[in-house]
Parts: C-alpha cells; sequence; structure tokens
C-alpha cells in the first residue's frame, strides 16, 4: 500500500451493502470510491448467493460491475463490465457448467462481430481422486492480423494441511505450495518461468495470525530482491481496523509505506 487510505463499510440491508474509500498518495491524486454489493436470496452455500451485483465507481466516473446468475441447479453466468469514464474498455461474459466431478467454463473477453476480435478461454478440470484434480485450459485470441492459441494443463493435489498446484504450457510454468501448520501460522512457495520474458521469479509468503491480540501479520520475499509486509489490528470494542503496510524493492531502490483505516 502507498499512502493513506479510508474504507467505510455500511450494511442497509440483509441483501444490500456500500463501501466509500477515500485514498490519498504521492504517487498520483487523490481517489475516492463507492462500492455497492447486492446479494439475492438464492444461496447455495456461505460463499454463494444468486443473483449477485456487484459494482465500483471512483471519483472520474469509471466503473467496474460484474453481475453473477445461477440460471440452472448445475449452469452460472458471469457478466464483467469494466470503463474508463465514458469509453468501455472490458466487457466479459462467463458460462460455467458444474457435474458430478468436473467443471467446464467458457469466457468470452472483448467480443467484436463488426471487428472480427474475441478473446476465448475454455477451462475443464476433472477430479480423479478426491484429492487430485487434473484439467487444462486453453485461450484463443483473433484479431484483424493476428491469430493464436496457448494451451496449458493443469493439476492440484490437496491433502490435509497442505495443497500443491502446477500449470505447464507453451507460455511457461508455474507451481504452488501452500502449507497450514496450524490454526496461527500458514505458509506458501510460488514458482514461476515465462518462456516470453525469459524471466523466473521464486516467492515465499506467510501469514501469521494471533487472537489474543486480534492481529493479522501478512508479509512475503521474493527471487526479485521485494520484501513487503502488512500487519492489521483490530481496534475492539470499536468496529474499526489498522492496517500498517511496506514494500521494498532492492533492485529497483524503491519503498511504499502506508497505513489504512477500515471501519465496519
Amino acid at each position: 500500500m502507498e499512502g493513506v487510505k479510508l474504507v467505510v463499510n455500511k450494511v442497509l440491508s440483509s441483501h444490500f451493502q456500500v463501501a466509500h474509500t477515500v485514498h490519498m498518495s504521492a504517487l498520483g491524486l487523490p481517489g475516492y470510491h463507492l462500492h455497492t454489493a447486492y446479494a439475492g436470496d438464492w444461496q447455495l452455500s456461505p460463499t454463494e448467493v444468486f443473483p449477485t451485483v456487484v459494482g465500483d465507481m471512483d471519483s472520474s466516473g469509471s466503473l467496474n460491475a460484474q453481475v453473477l446468475l445461477l440460471l440452472a441447479e448445475r449452469l452460472r453466468a458471469k457478466a464483467v463490465f469494466q470503463t474508463q469514464q465514458a469509453k468501455f474498455l472490458t466487457w466479459q461474459f462467463d458460462g460455467e457448467y458444474r457435474g458430478d466431478d468436473y467443471t467446464a467454463t467458457l469466457t468470452l473477453g472483448n467480443p467484436d462481430l463488426i471487428g472480427e476480435s474475441v478473446i476465448m478461454v475454455a477451462h475443464f478440470l476433472q477430479s480423479i481422486t478426491h484429492r487430485l484434480v487434473l484439467g487444462g485450459e486453453l485461450v484463443y485470441h483473433r484479431r484483424p492480423g493476428e491469430e493464436g492459441a496457448i494451451l496449458t494443463l493443469a493439476g492440484k493435489y490437496s491433502a490435509v494441511h497442505w495443497v500443491a498446484t502446477l500449470n505447464v504450457g507453451s507460455g511457461g510454468a508455474h507451481a504452488s505450495y501452500y502449507h497450514k501448520a496450524n490454526e496461527q501460522v500458514q505458509v506458501g512457495v510460488e514458482f514461476e518461468a515465462n518462456t516470453r520474458l525469459q524471466d523466473t521469479t521464486f516467492s515465499f509468503g506467510y501469514h501469521l495470525t494471533l487472537p489474543q491480540a486480534d492481529m493479522v501479520f501478512r508479509g512475503l520475499v521474493d527471487s526479485n530482491w521485494c520484501v513487503g509486509a502488512v500487519l492489521e489490528k483490530k481496534m475492539r470494542p470499536l468496529p474499526v481496523t489498522l492496517a500498517l503496510g511496506a514494500f521494498l524493492n532492492h533492485w529497483r531502490n524503491r519503498f511504499h509505506c502506508g497505513f489504512s483505516i477500515t471501519v465496519g
């Protein structure tokens, strides 16, 4: 984080809530964001409620919005829109089908029939066992004078206290490992190799929870000599959360720090 951020959350009803965010930083002009969220009555799980409408608008009039719908018991749809003031930047449509032991997803990004351009992403994940999931992703893009496709194979193995993933494709490889040591300590490592940029990075992150002190400490360090950390403290009995963060890039000699206050 950089500078000072103030976030005020307000729950208006069981279906509707709003949040106000004011951000002041030396890197840019002060900004204000209005975030709204609506959740319907159909709740399939603690994290899935339909229909869901989420929107975020800043002081310049730029909008980020998404709509999630449940078309059938196994079929979900999502629409995402992003504008920069009065100009559309992104419009994306997703369809997801969930079977008994597999999931298939199709995404269309910025479809333009007149300009004959589109980005299409297809996902498929299959549960081999209750711990092992294998699948793949196909990314196809087309625009005047350019056309191409990238295939990536993916796998995930989930144990009781750890999860390992691996993605391999023509664009490179990505591997991650997450381990939950106990209720207070969580660690993770990540490796990424990009063949197009001829770059390889390795990062290590940790998450430390101190429930007696109502504090959460998160940090990371990577192979590019970047170090970052965030400390969150709940100021009970007030509904206020204070966060302090800092980021240092030794290679480029860049340092950012800031704090945020969240109310609600």
